[in-house]
């Protein structure tokens, strides 16, 4: 194994190969937190440490994508109503509810097998997404050390932190007159780019995030996906703020690893691959994708609107649209009546996007997002601006820097009518806005390219967090 650890042998000059420490992994199963959790694996096991990844049933990882791991599943206990409304919050609260039965006994158990396994390398730590819950008191009681993976940004868990205050100052619950209002204690954030959902349960909500404030701050040490390039300021609070041993920033963490790996195979959905074929034979910087993640949707009215846009910009678009992109729809998205026509030979409309390999191609010009946080590190990573759309989570403040802190991209704000769409798409790839915001794209690919030299900051706080995981 790449990166082994050896000892030298008593009284002689040969070395012996030491079995090399194991690392615990276990995400919340949903894909923007398994493909970070499963690219941070990847790193991790390439600078020689073996991996187990612990999964929920639930949106199971396919072992067969990643033969260097060992996959162990945990029972999650969601009912099939609740994993079929899609509800993010109540598939997480059914989900601990079971985990944390008879003093997270489900959990403990799973992990007393693993641990025990004298077949594998010794388990040093169990790294986790906070939002399990039952994850550290099964962890201590059968003696591993926890580290906590954010799969957001340091913005977003710099808002997570707050979120106790932003409740005592009147920020939330938000008031539609004071939307646009600064959050002067997290700038650049207004009080409609705070996290917050109209649609979900506040209760079970602000419960959760003070539970997993609480498993962060109890643990070993946290790693998020982010670089200390793009979020210094936001880093440089939480470090101030949270009172654990190390906090690291080794993102983006899908462009740790040079080779073909995890990170281009993590997907739980297939990827329509015919489209790098199409994206060959157009002109450089000329195509727009669009795609709005594996949750954001759409009601059908926006949906044939955001189809007419599209087909009206004369711009050529590749377009990600999910089985269950319209909202409400018995069956598979259906696009408009002509619209076909209106696009053949401009526009290609898939199931699902490589998107690594899509944002990297150098005939896209630009992105339409939902704003998630995978996406914006794609897209940032290789320079690419963003037209967003965000709908709901971090998604938000994803935009708000996108556009305000980072200028490479612009918001399309308000009800989607396919005029507006139209002239947005305009402005971001042919204006004069638009390639500002493309020059400043490209600054920012160079500054993650930098930091993902052997001496960057990203590859240094890889180096540290593997030192510290062998140190535990």
């Amino acid at each position: 194994m790449a990166g082994g650890v050896h000892e030298a042998r008593a009284g002689g000059s040969r070395p012996r190969r030491r079995r090399p420490r194991r690392v615990l992994m276990f995400p919340l199963p949903f894909q923007g937190h398994i493909n970070p959790m499963l690219q941070l694996g990847d790193a991790l096991h390439a600078r020689g440490l073996a991996v187990t990844v612990l999964h929920a049933r639930l949106n199971a990882p396919d072992p067969a994508r990643h033969p260097e791991f060992r996959f162990v599943p945990v029972p999650d206990g969601v009912p099939a109503h609740v994993a079929a409304r899609g509800n993010v919050i109540d598939i997480i609260e059914a989900m601990n509810a079971a985990m944390e039965a008879d003093g997270s006994g489900p959990v403990r158990a799973v992990l007393e097998s693993v641990v025990a396994d004298v077949e594998q390398p010794p388990a040093a730590c169990i790294v986790f997404d906070a939002n399990l819950l039952a994850v550290p008191r099964a962890a201590s009681a059968v003696g591993l050390r926890t580290l906590v993976l954010r799969t957001a940004s340091a913005a977003c868990l710099g808002c997570f932190m707050a979120y106790p205050m932003l409740h005592q100052k009147g920020y939330l619950p938000p008031q539609e007159s004071d939307l646009y209002m600064p959050v002067k204690e997290l700038p650049p954030l207004r009080v409609r780019d705070l996290f917050y959902s109209t649609w979900s349960d506040h209760k079970k909500m602000r419960d959760l995030l003070a539970r997993a404030n609480e498993a962060m701050e109890n643990s070993s040490g946290v790693v998020i996906n982010t670089l200390d390039a793009l979020e210094k300021p936001e880093l440089e609070r939480i470090r101030e703020q949270l009172h654990v041993p190390i906090v690291l920033a080794p993102g983006p963490l899908h462009k740790l690893c040079s080779s073909k790996s995890t990170s281009s195979h993590s997907t739980l959905d297939h990827q329509d691959h015919s489209c790098i074929r199409w994206l060959d034979k157009q002109p450089s910087e000329s195509v727009l994708y669009v795609s709005f993640g594996s949750l954001a949707s759409l009601d059908s009215d926006e949906f044939s609107e955001v189809a007419w846009g599209l087909a009206n910009s004369g711009h050529p678009f590749l377009w990600v649209v999910r089985a269950d992109s319209v909202r409400g729809s018995d069956g598979p998205a259906a696009l408009p009546d002509g619209f076909e026509a209106a696009v053949h030979g401009r526009g290609k409309v898939i199931r699902w996007a490589p998107q690594q390999e899509v944002l990297a191609h150098p005939a896209v010009g630009g992105f339409w997002t939902h704003s998630g946080w995978n996406s914006t590190l794609e897209s940032v990573s290789e320079g690419v601006p963003m037209m967003c759309r965000p709908q709901f989570a971090d998604q938000m403040m994803n935009a708000r820097y996108v556009v305000d802190t980072w200028g490479v991209g612009l918001e399309l704000e308000g009800e989607l009518q396919r005029g507006g769409v139209e002239m947005a798409i305009r402005k971001l790839m042919k204006g004069r806005d638009g390639e500002e915001m493309r020059g400043r794209a490209k600054e920012l690919k160079k500054i993650v390219a930098d930091c993902l030299e052997a001496r960057g900051t990203s590859q240094v706080a890889t180096d540290k967090l593997v030192n510290y995981i062998l140190s535990l």
